[in-house]
C-alpha cells in the first residue's frame, strides 16, 4: 500500500498465533454452479475469487426473476491514511460489517489510476508481502477474507502479512457463516484433494463433522455452494448439487454475504459491472451533494443501484484522476449527487462513518423502491 512499506516497519510485533493457524487463500476462485470452469495447475499461481458465480450461475439465474442488487463503491485509499497496519484493519472490518448488517450485495473497492484496466491485482501479488500492495488491494484482501466463513479460511487464504491483525476482529456472523452444529440448506464449501467414492462425485468439506460429496469433479481448493436438503444423515453416501451463490437468496430469501470487485478507477466501477445491463441507477455521496431528507427521496425502480463513496478529497478527486472523467463535472457521473449527513457537527465525517450514516439513510427510499419494482 502507499504507505504500508512505513507501516510495516513500525510493526515490529510478532504475528498472533491465530493468523499462523489461520493461514489463509484469497487466490482461490469460486466455482458455484460451474463444473466447468477450471483452476490453474497448483504449480501456478492460482486466480483471486473476483465474481462469485460464473457463467452456470448466471444461465441458472437467467431462468428466475431476477432479483435487484444494492453495490457499494469505496474508494480505497482511505486506507493510506491509517496510522498503522492494525488500524487500517479495523477499518476494513467496519465497512465489512457495514456491508453486511444492510445487506449488500457487492463492495466495489476502487483505486485512483489514471487508466482503466480489468485486472485484479491481487492475483499477481502471491508473495505474501504487502510492500507495494495499495490500499486498495489490501481493502480488497481483507473484505474478502471476512466474507468468507471461518471453517474455509486456511484453505482459501495463503499467509500473508496484510492478514497479521486479523484474528482479533469481530466476526461478520452472516447467515452463510453457519457453526459446525448448525444445520442449513445451503452451506458454503471447499473442495478437497481426498479420493472421493464416487468417481464421478467430488469431497467436499463444508464445516461439519464430516465430509459431504458432490455430483460434479471439481479441482481441489475450489469454493462451492452446496445445497444440503433436509436429510442430516451424512453416511448416506448421496450425491449434493452445487448451486449458484444466489440460490440461497432467490429461493429462501437468505441474505448470503457480499461478493468483492476491484477497480482501477471510478470509470472502470462502471465499466466492468458485472450485471447484465449495468447499473441502471447511480447515487454519488458528499458533502457537496444535494440535500434531502430520507423520507423525502425517492429512489426509480432498480434493478442494480450503486452508491458511491469518495476518499479523503472525496469523489471529486477520483474524478479528476481518473483520465477517462478528467475535466468532467462529477455531478454527471452519477444519477443522484446527494448529502447523507446534513448540518455535520464534525468538520470531517470519516468514510467508515459515512458508510453507515448513509446505509441507514438509503433503507426507507430503498425499500420504497423496491415495493414499485414488485409491483
Amino acid at each position: 500500500m502507499g504507505k504500508k512499506k512505513k507501516r510495516a516497519e513500525l510493526e515490529t510485533e510478532p504475528e498472533p498465533s491465530t493468523i499462523s493457524a489461520e493461514k489463509v487463500d484469497s487466490d482461490q476462485e469460486f466455482i458455484n454452479g460451474d463444473s466447468n470452469k477450471k483452476m490453474k495447475k497448483k504449480t501456478k499461481t492460482k486466480k483471486v475469487e473476483i465474481e462469485r458465480g460464473n457463467e452456470e450461475a448466471k444461465e441458472q439465474g437467467s431462468e428466475a426473476k431476477e432479483l435487484p442488487t444494492v453495490s457499494v463503491a469505496v474508494s480505497g485509499s482511505i486506507i493510506d491514511n491509517a496510522q498503522s497496519l492494525e488500524l487500517a484493519t479495523r477499518l476494513a472490518s467496519q465497512i465489512a460489517r457495514a456491508a453486511t448488517i444492510f445487506r449488500i450485495d457487492e463492495v466495489v473497492v476502487f483505486d485512483n489510476k489514471a487508466t482503466s484496466s480489468n485486472e485484479d491485482p491481487t492475483t499477481t501479488m502471491n508473495n505474501g508481502s504487502d510492500e507495494n500492495e495499495s490500499g486498495a488491494v489490501f481493502l480488497v484482501r481483507i473484505l474478502r477474507y471476512l466474507e468468507t466463513p471461518q471453517y474455509l479460511r486456511k484453505a482459501l487464504f495463503p499467509k500473508h502479512n496484510s492478514l497479521r491483525f486479523v484474528g482479533m476482529l469481530p466476526p461478520l456472523d452472516a447467515p452463510h457463516h453457519l457453526r459446525k452444529h448448525e444445520w442449513g440448506p445451503f452451506r458454503e464449501g471447499v473442495t478437497l484433494h481426498e479420493k472421493c467414492p464416487d468417481p464421478a462425485g467430488t469431497l467436499v468439506d463444508v464445516g461439519l463433522s464430516k465430509n459431504v460429496m458432490i455430483d460434479q469433479q471439481l479441482e481441489a481448493g475450489t469454493r462451492v455452494t452446496v445445497a444440503m436438503g433436509t436429510d442430516r444423515n451424512l453416511d448416506s453416501g448421496t450425491p449434493l448439487p452445487i448451486v449458484p451463490f444466489s440460490k440461497p437468496r432467490e429461493e429462501a430469501g437468505m441474505y448470503w454475504g457480499y461478493r468483492v470487485r476491484y477497480a482501477s478507477n471510478i470509470s472502470s466501477v462502471f465499466k466492468h459491472c458485472p450485471f447484465k445491463g449495468g447499473y441502471d441507477h447511480s447515487i454519488g455521496t458528499s458533502e457537496h451533494g444535494l440535500k434531502r431528507s430520507s423520507s423525502e427521496l425517492s429512489l426509480p425502480p432498480f434493478k442494480h443501484l450503486l452508491i458511491a463513496f469518495g476518499g479523503l478529497a472525496g469523489l471529486e478527486e477520483g474524478v479528476e484522476e481518473d483520465s477517462s472523467l478528467k475535466g468532467t463535472n462529477v455531478r454527471k457521473v452519477f444519477d443522484s449527487y446527494l448529502n447523507t449527513c446534513p448540518d455535520q457537527g464534525s468538520r470531517t465525517i470519516r468514510t467508515e462513518e459515512a458508510i453507515l450514516i448513509s446505509l441507514q439513510y438509503f433503507q426507507e427510499p430503498i425499500n420504497r423502491a423496491l415495493q414499485r419494482f414488485h409491483r
